[in-house]
């Protein structure tokens, strides 16, 4: 019985061509791949003409889904490449890895460690290091991914990573040594390296495991598919002395249930260092390498002029002969067998972007990584909240994708209506598919802008998703009615707001419930002003979303009527940070009683700010409150210029203490400085009582005038200085004319503009 060895590095497109060529030569009796043995009930599917990577198998602990291991894989990835071979040429072919079974279980008992030998860390590295490379993936990539006839590939990288292996054993033996004598911290750390290794030992262990079962099969010519670093310990030799320790090993190992089942996956995904598999920095260049056979070069800058010309860029074809030219070039004077990807981007900057980088960035979106997003068939495995997700993004024409998209919705329009519904409810059942960017444009609020991008993520998210029911509907419903069972009254208005947007009657009906049981024992009125302006967004939306407002106009009075006569109390009494606190929430109860558009809610409102405003006893930064107050009823004309004038008088008058009104300025000044340019009468309100001030006071109120003149707008600010420099003289004239008036060339002037306008000046003529 022979066994053969072929140690592959992970999505890599010279690994996976010479893969092909080594097993069709050896025509192998069974084929034994680095994989999750929990999956191969999901391996047929592999074979399906709707099946299109990349993708990746997704094994998933049942009762716990977000714990989960996805294995991914690309056209170009040598896994896919020999289970491809295997299953189409009906060759017993098995995944041999540690069943994810006992790993989950295992890494459920302790945390993972990413702590690993130097050379296990990586191996990749340490070569391209001794072959004189500082960059390990243009080393790999010149050496295995550009070669076309693999001669020898997989005898010489088995001899480089067995030697590997042995250093790296050696190091682990001079720490043990160097530990002997050292503290708790080294010992700590070679607990952990210990740990990784005993995890290794493992992996390597299951594999031998499963080659001895193949061989008591009876099977001759055994071909094993793994990872470079594994393949020394998978030899005959290392089987030959290993069996008792494996089976040790390997017994009584603890384990969980598992599900598995093929996703989509993207060409991004395979960029990022997580998940199966090393990641790789280029997936889209090294599909590239795959599929074409010839003129890699020249295929490859053909097909980024395009994507430049697409994009406004002015790159013709002289351009791409004169960049393949310059690539070759470079190759040749850096001694490497074929024109790589350094050498083609260097060339494009220098050709297509007259040596500007910025371009580079877009073909290394596009291009190098790419935007790929793979396809399973339709009779893969899914959960049913899965099923009814692929229904609904059929039914609406709404596609997943791996590039960022923005939808403008017309809410007006029936599907565009369920699309909203659909991205709001994904959203709350914490699948964003979608991001809200905000409600704007020519129709108003009968418009959704939403940015929308497919991660493949989203799966395990649907899965664990599934506990809330079969379908998107009942599934979010289920799960908003358990939300407000633990929320409290602000977080329930934010929640309806949610619910109402997702179309979920049910789920109202209970929020309902659950908003006016907590408004009528709710007797804090910060709580009762935060719940407000949630609740008043939601009426808003109720035409356009085709629900009922009378199922909020109860709640929405009842919270309106206990603000109002809740806040002068609640105001009585504050220290300064809460102060600040309720502060902040005057102007969005302000903003939602506007909103809200009722004669009724208007008037208590305004009823409320005029007690406020003449409320006695407001101290510290509590008087702010009573300024802002009468701003906001001077804002609303609900008192005119001369009464504010006379408040703003009032509370500078020298009875008040100087921090008092300042803080009552700042409430009343706040957000805008216009008020005091068109005020003339404020103006000089505000100018004496600041020029009255004895300097220590001054100096002391210093911080809080400040804060409030920043802020007003720059140009604001620009006035309110010109005209303090013109001085008091000049304080009338400073929004309408100059300081200094000719009245002789005024004169001159009143004849041509009398005979513009058509009117007669003189002695006798009427004024």
């Amino acid at each position: 019985m022979s066994l053969y060895i072929f140690g592959i590095r992970h999505h890599g497109p010279g690994s996976a061509r010479s893969l092909l060529r080594a097993l069709a030569e050896l025509q192998p009796d069974c084929l034994l791949i680095e994989g999750p043995p929990d999956a191969e009930a999901a391996l047929p599917l592999l074979t399906h003409e709707q099946m299109e990577p990349p993708v990746a198998l997704l094994v998933y602990q049942a009762e716990q889904p977000q714990r989960a291991v996805f294995y991914p894989f690309a056209i170009f990835s040598p896994e896919w490449q020999a289970l491809q071979f295997g299953l189409s040429k009906q060759i017993p072919t098995r995944f041999m890895d540690l069943p994810q079974t006992h790993w989950l279980a295992l890494t459920e008992q302790s945390s993972i460690s990413n702590l690993k030998s130097p050379i296990q860390s990586d191996p990749i590295g340490v070569l391209a290091q001794a072959a004189g490379y500082d960059d390990s993936e243009r080393w790999w990539e010149y050496v295995v991914e550009q070669r076309r006839d693999g001669a020898d590939l997989f005898a010489a990288l088995l001899e480089a990573m067995a030697a590997l292996r042995a250093e790296a054993e050696r190091e682990v033996s001079d720490a043990k040594l160097a530990n002997a004598e050292s503290g708790e911290e080294a010992e700590a750390e070679q607990s952990e390296l210990n740990r990784e290794a005993s995890r290794e030992a493992l992996r390597e262990a299951w594999m031998r495991q499963t080659i001895r079962g193949a061989r008591k099969e009876g099977l001759a010519r055994i071909a094993v598919v793994c990872g470079a670093w594994h393949a020394p310990m998978l030899t005959d030799e290392v089987i030959a002395q290993t069996a008792k320790p494996d089976a040790a090993l390997l017994k009584g190992l603890p384990k969980v249930k598992v599900q598995a089942t093929w996703t989509p996956w993207t060409h991004g995904r395979l960029s990022y260092q997580s998940g199966y598999g090393a990641g790789i920095e280029a997936p889209g260049w090294y599909q590239h390498l795959w599929l074409t056979q010839e003129g890699v070069a020249t295929r490859w800058l053909a097909r980024v002029a395009r994507l430049l010309r697409d994009e406004g860029l002015d790159v013709s074809s002289a351009h791409v002969i004169e960049a393949v030219r310059l690539a070759e070039t470079l190759a040749a004077l850096r001694g490497r067998p074929l024109t790589g990807l350094p050498e083609l981007n260097e060339a494009v900057q220098s050709v297509f972007c007259f040596g500007d980088n910025l371009p580079l960035r877009l073909i290394h979106e596009k291009l190098i990584v790419g935007e790929t997003l793979g396809r399973v068939p339709d009779e893969t495995p899914l959960v049913p909240l899965q099923q009814d997700l692929q229904r609904e993004q059929k039914r609406l024409r709404l596609k997943a994708e791996a590039n960022e998209k923005t939808l403008d919705l017309d809410l007006r329009k029936e599907t565009d209506l369920e699309r909203s519904r659909l991205l709001h409810r994904l959203n709350l059942l914490g699948v964003p598919w979608g991001a809200v960017q905000g409600v704007s444009g020519k129709s108003g609020t009968f418009h959704e802008l939403w940015r929308v991008r497919w991660q493949p993520e989203f799966v395990v998210q649907l899965i664990e998703a599934g506990v809330w029911g079969s379908t998107l509907q009942t599934a979010a419903s289920s799960k908003a009615r358990d939300k407000a069972d633990k929320s409290d009254l602000p977080a329930l208005t934010g929640l309806l707001q949610q619910v109402l947007l997702s179309a979920l009657p049910d789920a109202v009906a209970h929020l309902m419930a659950r908003l006016q049981t907590e408004a009528a024992l709710a007797s804090d009125v910060g709580l009762l002003m935060d719940a407000l302006p949630p609740l008043a967004n939601v009426q808003r939306y109720s035409d356009v979303r085709q629900t009922d407002a009378a199922l909020l106009s109860t709640v929405t009075d009842g919270l309106v009527a206990r603000i109002c006569i809740g806040l002068p109390g609640a105001c009585a009494s504050l220290n300064d940070e809460a102060a600040q606190a309720m502060f902040a929430r005057f102007d969005k109860v302000n903003a939602a009683i506007q909103l809200l558009q009722q004669e009724a809610h208007t008037a208590q409102w305004q009823q409320t700010l005029l007690r406020l405003a003449e409320q006695h006893g407001l101290h510290g930064q509590a008087a702010m409150l009573a300024g802002r107050a009468c701003r906001l009823l001077l804002d609303a004309q609900a008192l005119d210029a001369g009464e504010a004038a006379r408040r703003l008088s009032l509370a500078l008058s020298s009875a008040n203490e100087p921090t008092q009104a300042g803080a009552w300025v700042e409430g009343f000044l706040h957000g805008s400085g216009l008020l005091l340019l068109h005020d003339e009468v404020l103006w000089q309100v505000l100018d004496a009582w600041l020029t009255a001030l004895p300097e220590e006071q001054f100096i002391a109120l210093l911080p809080l005038l400040r804060r409030t003149f920043a802020n007003f707008t720059a140009p604001e600010r620009r006035q309110m200085g010109e005209r303090v420099a013109r001085g008091p003289s000049g304080a009338a004239m400073s929004l309408g004319g100059a300081a200094d008036f000719d009245e002789m060339t005024a004169a001159a002037v009143l004849p041509l503009a009398a005979r513009l306008l058509g009117l007669q000046i003189g002695p006798n003529a009427s004024h």
